[in-house]
C-alpha cells in the first residue's frame, strides 16, 4: 500500500489524547492515528450500508458487500444497531442463487 501524507488540525485535548494513548500503546502517534482513521472508515462504510438497506434501497447482501464484511456479519450488525431484518424477494433470489453456485 502506498503510503500518502495529509495534515489535520485538531483541538489540543485532542492531540494530547492522542499522545497518551500512544504512549499507553507503546506506539508512534502515526501507527496509532492510522489504526485509529482505519477503524473510523470501516465503521463508516458498515453505517452507511446499513442505512441503505434499513431504507430499504439495498439488500442485505449488498450491504454486506459495501461493508466489506460477510452477510453472517451483516445479520450480526443489524441486531447490534437494532435495525429490522426484511427478508423480501430480492433477498430470497440472491441466496437462491448463492445456493446453486455451490
Amino acid at each position: 500500500m502506498k503510503m500518502m501524507t495529509t495534515s489535520v488540525r485538531l483541538p489540543k485535548e485532542m492531540i494530547e489524547e492522542i499522545e497518551r494513548i500512544s504512549k499507553e500503546e507503546g506506539v508512534d502517534k502515526g501507527t496509532l492515528l492510522r489504526k485509529l482513521v482505519a477503524e473510523s472508515l470501516n465503521e463508516y462504510r458498515i453505517k452507511k450500508a446499513l442505512e441503505s438497506y434499513r431504507d430499504g434501497r439495498i439488500s442485505l447482501w449488498k450491504a454486506a458487500e459495501i461493508a466489506g464484511i460477510t452477510y453472517r456479519e451483516a445479520l450480526e450488525e443489524l441486531r447490534k444497531r437494532n435495525i429490522p431484518f426484511r427478508y423480501d424477494v430480492e433477498d430470497l433470489r440472491a441466496d437462491v442463487e448463492w445456493a446453486t453456485e455451490l
